[in-house]
């Protein structure tokens, strides 16, 4: 299984705040993504020159009311996969739960033995969608 790291995802309350604060590292945007349906901002922050390593800050424009107040806003890592498909079933053959699978062909998640979320992102196009994938359920949260 060849994996690449894609990611970091923490969710923000105060997105000013935040890239405000990431800025002083020495970070800056590289890509941005709002959803008007969804109501949320993705912002991809990375230093100079490792565009290739960035944190995703997570808003919702309608506040995060669930957030817990004790700073702990990690979401996710994120990696892109050769294969979606054989890498969920080799991680379900080895005893994985598969909490978000891969129904269309281009993101699943899993999380590891210390609970932390893991994003698996089909690398290139998607791949159609596939029994006995594209019927499962969702198996917890992801």
């Amino acid at each position: 299984m060849s994996l690449k790291y894609l990611h970091t995802m923490v969710r923000v309350k105060d997105l000013e705040k935040s890239m405000a604060f990431y800025s002083l590292l020495g970070l800056r945007e590289t890509r941005r993504y709002d959803s008007e349906a969804g109501r949320f901002s993705l912002i991809f922050m990375a230093p100079e020159g490792q565009e290739e390593c960035p944190i995703e800050l997570t808003y919702n424009w309608d506040g995060d009311d669930g957030l817990p107040s004790d700073g702990r806003h990690f979401g996710h890592l994120a990696y892109s996969v050769p294969n979606i498909y054989e890498t969920c079933q080799t991680l379900m053959d080895n005893g994985v739960t598969i909490n978000r699978p891969p129904r269309d062909g281009h993101m699943a998640f899993v999380r590891s033995p210390d609970n932390i979320s893991i994003e698996l992102l089909q690398a290139g196009e998607n791949l159609p969608p596939a029994e006995p994938w594209a019927s499962m359920e969702n198996t917890g949260h992801w």
